[in-house]
């Protein structure tokens, strides 16, 4: 029996949500600030349902970003205090990711455009398609004003997700519908990828995680072989 726990501090959500072979229990608070003081609460309201310990579980899943500097220290600081502790591998997993499996969650969508608003009149954003049940990147993940990425791409996407959305109305031009009910990442979007990863070996120890900011990278890629 598979038993992973996610956490996400990395936007104005806050949440944690626990996989058990294939079943799914959660916590969501949507709150700009006070992340430091929900989140170990809920990871222990999630497993004092599930009746399990921190120790009885085979791993831990963080939200790696892209997201707010601050929002994404904290899930990393969270999920390595976990992990130290217990000797628990960790996996981390994009919150552009998390968008756009919210999206197939949600709508059964195959194709997605996930925009996190970044601030400073950027965005983050990456572009993702369905393969067996896990929404996969299609695109880098990159951090663009919102002009350049429409000038850069001549993409289409089934559906668009996310906060960039909400912010910068113009680029629902690249898709086809937007998915409204999810404007941030949830934790228990992040478990069907932590699960795929964690089956596949990629867990890694704490001392090794590190958080994606993607403040360096500028231009819009599609990944090798999606030309």
């Amino acid at each position: 029996m598979t038993r992973i726990l996610a956490i996400d501090t990395a936007t104005e959500a806050c949440s944690a949500a626990l996989w058990q072979d294939g079943a799914i229990l959660e916590r969501y608070q949507v709150a700009p600030r006070g992340h430091t003081d929900l989140i170990l609460p809920m990871v222990e309201a999630l497993l004092a349902e599930a009746g399990l310990v921190l120790g009885q579980l085979d791993a831990l899943a963080f939200g790696r970003g892209p997201g707010s500097f601050t929002g994404v220290r904290i899930t990393l600081s969270v999920a390595q205090g976990l992990a130290f502790g217990t000797g628990l591998p960790l996996l981390g997993v994009s919150n552009l990711q998390a968008l756009a499996q919210g999206a197939h969650r949600h709508d059964g969508c195959e194709r997605a455009l996930a925009a996190i608003d970044a601030r400073m009149g950027e965005i983050y954003v990456g572009g993702f398609a369905l393969c067996d049940g896990v929404m996969e990147a299609d695109t880098a993940e990159q951090v663009l004003a919102p002009e350049t990425f429409l000038t850069a791409t001549t993409g289409h996407w089934q559906q668009g997700v996310g906060s960039g959305f909400v912010t910068y109305p113009a680029l629902a031009g690249r898709v086809d519908g937007l998915c409204e009910a999810q404007p941030y990442p949830r934790a228990g979007d992040m478990l069907p990828k932590a699960v795929r990863d964690w089956q596949a070996g990629l867990g890694i120890d704490a001392a090794e995680a590190r958080p994606v900011y993607l403040r360096d990278k500028v231009t819009w890629q599609k990944l090798p072989g999606r030309e």
